[in-house]
């Protein structure tokens, strides 16, 4: 089986296979939440998106945190926050 793109084109842009698949993972979310809130239906899965943009030279190495995840964390620190103050009571 020919995998397209190659690894070691995938390689030469980010140099670490484990930052590789974090690069990918983070621009593949990104990708889909960027078409749902658009209403936009990907022909390919986000995955494969992501992939081909890293081969191109699309997309940086260091991924951009969405201010979703910032705000997902800030979330959970006051639920935190209010649940250890109904136990002081």
């Amino acid at each position: 089986m020919m995998l397209y793109p190659a690894m070691n084109e995938l390689l030469a842009q980010v140099p670490s296979r484990y930052k590789l698949v974090n690069v990918v993972a983070a621009r593949a979310r990104q990708i889909a939440v960027e078409a749902d809130e658009q209403g936009i239906m990907l022909e390919d899965k986000p995955v494969s998106i992501a992939v081909r943009e890293i081969a191109e030279g699309k997309v940086p190495q260091e991924p951009v945190i969405e201010e979703a995840v910032l705000e997902e964390e800030v979330f959970e620190e006051d639920f935190e926050e209010e649940v250890f103050e109904d136990e002081a009571e």
